[in-house]
């Protein structure tokens, strides 16, 4: 019975998803065309003349009304065509499923840190107030929202690449030296391990360590930041001074009845935090020579090149919808007191 209601609920909500996807599509069409510059000029070279940039401009379709090129675009989408990147000459779907893995690589090795620090010391803080792992949680939480994420990549190298020479060179997955693993799960690290080749698994991890060093600082901070103000909020709820008054365990009071009701702001905290994080990618993706979406995105816009523009924006509109659906199946199975259909 709990997994069709669980059904139903996703079902709903894939529902519910699909007239914000028809927003991010139109508003994204109309924002790409109204950036400067001229896509079919950039394709013709500097020397082409006004001739030949109105037949390349003829052959992409931007010499039509916009109602006719935006109806051709969601014509292409039913079909799953994304279109050509004129800036590469690929398709962007392939553009897309080669550079989604290594930021999903990035992002969530960085998130799995974050969660590993960022959890205990939360609720290390909240149970000794005032003491210095309170103190430092604060100063650490301070900082990491305060320091931007391309200054920390930045020190990071200088430190450990430029003065102290621990860090391999900041050239992307993987060192000229050794060939990427063959792809499964698109986790170079993952796949190497899967291949049973740990060389080239250590060449790849090394590679990811300063990066999400990085992004970790960056997301530490919030995460530590809610599950601190959590925690000491369920600790002075009434529920845990009845329990204290029942004689139970402190570390069962903290452990099963305070933790597990500070988890649902933390989990929309993670939610909205992963969010960012992929923002936050674009810059951290620049400093390292990181080949994620954040640099074809960056990239694509620099020349107008509306149809990877357009494909960035509607692969991270589908991955929020992915995610805000996930948050909503955590929920119900961390408190199942929350309503399914709310």
């Amino acid at each position: 019975m709990g997994g069709f209601v669980r059904g139903r609920m996703i079902a709903r909500r894939i529902i519910q998803a699909l007239p914000v996807l028809f927003g991010v599509v139109l508003v994204t069409f109309l924002l790409t065309r109204a950036l400067p510059g001229d896509p079919a000029a950039y394709f013709a070279g500097p020397a082409a003349d006004a001739k030949s940039i109105a037949q390349i401009r003829e052959s992409l379709g931007l010499d039509r009304p916009l109602p006719e090129q935006f109806w051709l675009y969601l014509k292409d989408l039913a079909t799953g065509d994304l279109g050509v990147s004129i800036s590469t000459g690929q398709p962007v779907m392939a553009e897309l499923a080669r550079r989604l893995p290594a930021s999903l690589e990035l992002t969530l090795g960085a998130l799995l840190i974050s969660l590993a620090i960022a959890v205990p010391m939360g609720v290390l803080a909240a149970t000794r107030p005032g003491r210095p792992i309170d103190h430092f949680c604060r100063i650490l939480a301070t900082a990491g929202v305060s320091l931007p994420t391309f200054f920390t990549g930045l020190a990071l190298l200088f430190i450990f690449y430029y003065l102290l020479g621990w860090a391999p060179a900041p050239i992307g997955r993987l060192d000229f030296a050794y060939l990427p693993p063959d792809p499964v799960t698109g986790f170079y690290v993952i796949d190497a391990l899967l291949a049973g080749d740990t060389e080239t698994a250590v060449a790849a991890f090394s590679q990811l360590i300063l990066p999400m060093a990085t992004l970790a600082l960056f997301t530490l901070a919030p995460i530590t930041r809610m599950t601190r103000g959590a925690m000491l909020q369920a600790l002075g709820s009434d529920f845990i001074r009845t329990a204290k008054a029942a004689g139970l365990s402190r570390r069962k009071i903290i452990g099963r009845y305070a933790f597990q009701n500070a988890m649902l702001p933390v989990v929309t905290t993670l939610g909205m935090v992963f969010s960012f994080t992929l923002g936050a990618n674009v810059l951290v993706e620049k400093v390292f020579a990181w080949p994620g979406i954040g640099s074809f995105a960056v990239e694509a816009l620099v020349v107008s090149d509306y149809a990877a523009v357009q494909g960035f924006v509607l692969s991270m509109a589908l991955l929020f919808v992915c995610l805000n659906l996930a948050i909503d199946i955590l929920y119900t199975l961390i408190d199942p007191r929350v309503s399914i259909d709310g």
